[in-house]
């Protein structure tokens, strides 16, 4: 059976979900936060060392400031009421992305990944306002800057995922078959699962499912 250290997931679908069961996009936001505290827990149950969250992407800020604002304010109240709970369970947080939001969410994320920073049991990766191809330039960047030869290994070692391993399975809700510009470089051979439901209505269930077929799977990496 495969390994599994490392899962990715894209969770889509939130605003649809509240669309169709409240009238209204934020409540379905809100509904995802249960789903994500559902997988945190048998993510740790399975002993994965790794979850990816992609929350807010450097082309969400699209959309209706409103409902960005209702998504940070969300977040913040998470953090708040969960980090100590978190950091009890000895789960790591770390940000990925530009921290380019307020003052005060800005102050909480640093607190939280300094606060958590040596636990073990879980390391969660929140992806915020990233975008891949941007943290692909900025490495380039960073290595032309610092004079480094351009090699995979220099690379890797300035993208922001540095000392993580690449996701082993990635898990996309919402019934779209797309990566929409997260983790383009680190995906490179992951195990892909389109799931048909939408975030909210994603379940324990539904992620053992998804994980048992990935243990099944014969992982070739270009080999026969």
């Amino acid at each position: 059976m495969n390994p599994l250290k490392h899962v990715a997931i894209i969770m889509d679908g939130n605003g649809r979900w509240g669309i169709k069961h409240k009238n209204s996009r934020n409540a379905g936001h809100k509904a995802g936060l249960n789903t994500v505290e559902k997988i945190i827990k048998e993510t740790i149950k399975k002993k994965i060392s790794f979850l990816t969250l992609y929350v807010f992407s450097t082309e969400n800020w699209k959309r209706p400031k409103e409902e960005v604002n209702y998504l940070f304010k969300l977040l913040e109240n998470f953090l708040i009421s969960r980090i100590e709970d978190l950091h009890a369970q000895n789960i790591k947080l770390k940000i990925i992305g530009i921290k380019n939001f307020s003052k005060n969410l800005n102050k909480l994320l640093k607190y939280s990944e300094k606060k958590t920073s040596k636990n073990t049991s879980l390391q969660i990766n929140l992806a915020l306002n990233y975008g891949s191809k941007t943290e692909i330039l900025h490495a380039l960047k960073l290595i032309s800057k610092n004079k480094k030869k351009i090699t995979e290994k220099n690379f890797i070692n300035y993208l922001q995922t540095k000392n993580i391993p690449d996701p082993d399975l990635l898990i996309r809700t919402g019934n779209t078959n797309r990566l929409s510009n997260f983790l383009l470089w680190q995906l490179a051979y992951s195990e892909i699962f389109f799931e048909k439901k939408l975030w909210p209505a994603f379940n324990v269930k539904d992620y053992n499912k998804i994980i048992k077929k990935y243990k099944k799977i014969k992982r070739n990496y270009g080999n026969i």
